[in-house]
């Protein structure tokens, strides 16, 4: 997983609107992180990063930024991503973008 993947994992526990919902997001997020390896931001992705980023601005289809930096990871490490925003990640050249069915 993309290290900005995990923050935003984290940043849905620290926006639950009540206690109850926080504990139960903490407990669920928790469990991924200690059972899915993180990924770091390092010098490899900020290459590729870097290349798919230009390449897309280049034809006018720039991603948001989060997504950039998923799909640099994925790319940087020979990963595919999981996701239901196939809009945004269909357009980066090379990345397999499989979309789950639950």
């Amino acid at each position: 997983m993309a290290a900005i993947t995990a923050a935003e994992l984290l940043l849905g526990v620290e926006r639950a609107d009540s206690l109850a919902c926080r504990q139960q997001r903490q407990q669920y997020v928790e469990a991924i992180l200690a059972t899915v390896p993180i990924i770091p931001f390092d010098l490899a992705v900020a290459r590729v990063h870097a290349q798919v980023s230009a390449a897309l601005f280049a034809i006018g289809q720039p991603i948001g930024p989060h997504d950039l930096l998923i799909a640099a990871t994925a790319l940087a490490y020979g990963h595919s991503i999981l996701t239901h925003n196939l809009r945004e990640f269909r357009r980066v050249p090379g990345l397999i973008v499989r979309q789950p069915n639950w």
